[in-house]
């Protein structure tokens, strides 16, 4: 029932994105780390006061136009960052299981080596008090044949087991240094990561916070305005895809995994936008995608840059239901195409998960999760 709920709405949204009314919010989420650009001042933001117009009168819709890009260039820098700190907490959370698992490897092996060592000694504490000759040795000095050969194989035993014996704790120390060395090399990974993780974080505050001071400096009239510029500039890019007619070639039908994922996604509608979040109150645009298809069972990678590296690629005239499309040049987004034309997304701070056209951004390529 909501799965067929949910392609109802998207057959609505697909038919009004292209007549003229697109989902509120340009959505981004995140690739590897890339340097950041000061951004650059455009007419009436902070960045720029000589521009802003006298007190009391508004911006004009040239000015608003670039208020506009300058925000959603703001927003776009701050999913690069969330992309960054994704990945980074990702390969901290793998490094921190893998220490854990060698100081478990170096704990056992010292016991290990203890126990070895403790057995090799009292060995050299027997010959020492049998003058240098294993008491099994002694044995062998008796005129009686039958006990000369029952002492020479237990002599012979007894050589065999010792010779495992200093042959395990060389293996033992050897394993246990190495365990060491590795554990010591995860150590400065696990620092590293978590220091990438840092500094991405407060990156994504940085970019955040200008965007939305430069949002707040606008009146409410203004604001209100922006919102509209943001409706018109989707309503005009998901017009120019549907026109060049791709919609006629789409027509795949979604996989049993891909209406489980369609499913879960749109249960998340509604839900707000929040970096870095896998659920299950609020989501970034890759959290949602790769909590939506493990909910299939189907586990993909958890960044859109990732997903677009690992995921087998299809032509867009392919892609079914379920499928993911990547967006922009840094494949900073991602959005699950639920057909008509039509995504479910996650799309920046201060949205929510909602349906939009497909073709409201620039479409980098399509990824299926279970081909």
């Amino acid at each position: 029932m909501r799965r067929t709920t949910l392609a109802a709405v998207a057959l609505v949204c697909g038919i009004t994105c292209v007549g003229g009314v697109a989902s509120a919010g340009t959505a981004f989420a995140a690739p590897d780390p890339s340097p950041t650009a000061t951004a650059p001042a455009v007419p009436g933001t902070p960045g720029d006061p000589a521009a802003q117009p006298p007190e009391g009168e508004q911006a004009t819709p040239g000015a608003l136009e670039e208020v506009r890009k300058e925000i959603e260039k703001l927003y776009h820098r701050a999913s690069v960052a969330t992309d960054a700190y994704n990945a980074a907490e990702e390969k901290a959370e793998r490094q921190s299981k893998e220490v854990a698992r060698l100081g478990r490897a170096i704990t056992t092996g010292q016991d290990r080596l203890d126990l070895l060592r403790h057995r090799a000694g009292a060995t050299a504490r027997e010959q020492y008090r049998s003058g240098g000759i294993p008491q099994g040795a002694q044995f062998l000095l008796t005129d009686d044949p039958r006990l000369f050969l029952d002492n020479a194989n237990r002599f012979q035993r007894g050589q065999h087991a010792a010779k495992g014996l200093m042959a395990e704790l060389r293996t033992t120390q050897e394993k246990l240094e190495k365990d060491r060395a590795a554990a010591s090399a995860r150590w400065k990974k696990l620092e590293t990561h978590r220091k990438a993780e840092a500094k991405a974080k407060k990156e994504i505050k940085k970019q955040i916070s200008a965007a939305e001071k430069l949002e707040s400096r606008l009146a409410a009239e203004e604001r209100e305005r922006l919102r509209k510029l943001e409706e018109a500039a989707q309503r005009r890019a998901q017009s120019a895809w549907v026109d060049s007619g791709i919609l006629d070639a789409i027509s795949g039908k979604a996989s049993a995994a891909g209406e489980k994922a369609l499913e879960y996604a749109g249960e998340q509608i509604g839900k707000p936008y929040a970096w870095g979040a896998e659920g299950p109150g609020s989501y970034d645009c890759s959290g949602l995608t790769s909590q939506a298809w493990a909910a299939a069972g189907v586990p993909i990678p958890r960044t859109s840059q990732e997903q677009w590296r690992q995921l087998e690629r299809v032509p867009i005239r392919e892609m079914r239901p379920g499928d993911l499309i990547i967006y922009h040049d840094d494949a900073s987004h991602v959005g699950m195409y639920v057909g008509d034309g039509t995504i479910v997304h996650a799309p920046r701070p201060g949205r929510d998960i909602t349906l939009a056209g497909a073709g409201t951004m620039t479409i980098l390529g399509v990824v299926r999760p279970d081909a």
